[in-house]
């Protein structure tokens, strides 16, 4: 099953659930002490339960930009597949492009997206519909 993000009719294509999943794990993991939400409270505890409100769109996207500095500080040898399961790795093992530089670029969608990229898109999209953001599987 596919999930993404939704935006009124928009569609934004992410992957699987697993890989989402990750993307968060590695927030929880390396910029929240392990502690999920505790310092990204909109991504990770609004966002991350399925559905984000317009009136928190903005913290998201301020959220976000530091989310992604941060990450750019972190070699992707030390990506967390599943903050639950920290013996877990990605499907692709190390195998993974020269292209990917840190873990701010690590994520790439199933359509070969980068994931910050898409997500950042989606907000900023449901920003100007002024409507909220969610994620849906299909």
């Amino acid at each position: 099953m596919a999930i993404g993000f939704k935006v009124k009719y928009f569609w934004y294509q992410i992957g699987a659930e697993d890989f989402l999943h990750a993307f968060f794990s590695n927030i929880c993991y390396h910029l929240e002490n392990k502690k999920w939400g505790s310092k990204y409270n909109v991504i990770m505890n609004k966002l991350y339960s399925g559905e984000l409100r317009f009136e928190d769109i903005n913290n998201a996207l301020n959220e976000l930009d530091e989310i992604k500095n941060k990450l750019k500080l972190i070699s992707p040898n030390k990506v967390i597949w599943d903050i639950d399961n920290l013996d877990a790795k990605p499907p692709w093992g190390n195998n993974i492009s020269a292209e990917i530089t840190d873990l701010s670029n690590y994520f790439v969608t199933s359509d070969g997206e980068d994931f910050i990229t898409i997500l950042q898109h989606a907000l900023e999209k449901a920003a100007s519909l002024k409507t909220s953001l969610e994620i849906e599987s299909i």
